[in-house]
């Protein structure tokens, strides 16, 4: 029989003494543990009971070296702190991260989470095998890294730019945009202003194209306000600001940052109105920032744990090499989160 695993302050067991207490070799014990090669099963089983008797643990980074494999994968976007930072960090990328990270060790690889990345060398230096990016832009400094480090990488959020070829799961922008315009109209909206990101990520691009064509359909006169993503909640507030003097007549904004959708709330109420009753507000992500705003702001479930677990699947694909892989992953059916933000006197009767 095995003899007992090592005590308090013993050497951890290696591959050597499992190999010679179960009478085979070490290239065995190697195959038997790691299910490759050609092993006989009842040698197989020998080696696991010995292993786990003596308490043998692999060494992970040896085999990763061997295999030339870092078996980490990142999380990465361009988003600037001002829009990612604050109580949005605390929503949409760790909900993101947590799901993320949680399929990626059932597959064995790590989850390295890279704060927003603008310029510098934030995706060189880490020692990962590929990434999910989320949302990029046109232009975007993660992919080009990435890109240029030769790394393989999907995208959560369609990629804009012409020539990404990269699998992405669809987090569906034109359709969250028209799920928010159309509660706002039923909630007697007729002048709805749409704010959005100045960037070009699908959110924004997709919600334009969806507001205009609503737009057109309902007889709105189009107002669209271009937010710098840097600027955050208070680019948010001056451009509300702004759009409420030039357009006092807007009975609704729908701003798809959360914290633009913060500063625009700010706006609306130095300018002497209320909301909801004077301009409904809403936003985009059900996060901390939409639940903790005064009042709460009617947000989307966007399903982002089941996105973010669909693009590791698509990651790891990428990884593998599966010629026939998916390349697109549709994100569940996303649903509105009406709260006090859209909720009118007439709705609160």
């Amino acid at each position: 029989m095995p003899t007992p695993g090592p005590g308090p302050g013993s050497r951890p067991p290696t591959i050597a003494d499992v190999a010679r207490i179960a009478g085979v070799s070490r290239t065995t014990v190697s195959h038997a543990l790691n299910g490759i090669g050609k092993v006989d099963p009842r040698t197989r089983e020998r080696v696991k009971q010995t292993a786990a008797e003596l308490g043998y643990r692999p060494n992970l980074r040896a085999q990763r070296l061997r295999r030339g494999e870092a078996r980490a994968i990142a999380l990465a976007s361009s988003m600037p702190f001002a829009v990612a930072g604050g109580p949005s960090r605390l929503g949409f990328y760790m909900e993101i991260a947590a799901a993320a990270a949680e399929s990626a060790l059932l597959h064995d690889y790590a989850l390295v989470l890279v704060p927003p990345v603008q310029s510098g060398s934030a995706l060189y230096s880490v020692d990962i095998d590929g990434a999910i990016v989320v949302e990029p832009d046109a232009d975007d400094a993660a992919v080009a890294q990435l890109r240029e480090r030769g790394l393989p990488y999907v995208s959560l959020g369609r990629p804009v730019a012409p020539d990404d070829p990269a699998p992405y799961v669809d987090l569906r922008g034109g359709l969250v945009a028209e799920l928010l315009l159309t509660h706002l109209r039923e909630r007697g909206a007729r002048r709805p202003a749409l704010m959005i990101g100045s960037g070009a990520r699908h959110s924004s691009v997709d919600a334009l194209a969806a507001y205009e064509r609503l737009a057109e359909r309902s007889g709105w006169p189009p107002v669209v306000v271009s937010v710098p993503e840097a600027g955050g909640e208070r680019a948010g507030y001056e451009r509300c600001a702004a759009l409420l003097a030039e357009h006092p007549g807007t009975d609704a904004v729908c701003a798809l940052v959360d914290a633009f959708a913060v500063g625009a709330v700010r706006a609306i109420r130095d300018s002497g109105r209320s909301v909801p009753d004077d301009v409904m507000v809403v936003t985009r992500y059900d996060g901390l920032r939409a639940r903790t705003c005064e009042p709460p702001l009617t947000a989307v479930d966007l399903h982002l744990d089941r996105a973010a677990a669909d693009a590791v699947e698509l990651l790891l694909g990428r990884l593998r090499g599966e010629g026939a892989a998916a390349t697109v992953a549709t994100a569940p059916e996303p649903r509105v989160i009406a709260r006090a933000s859209s909720a009118r006197v007439t709705d609160r009767a």
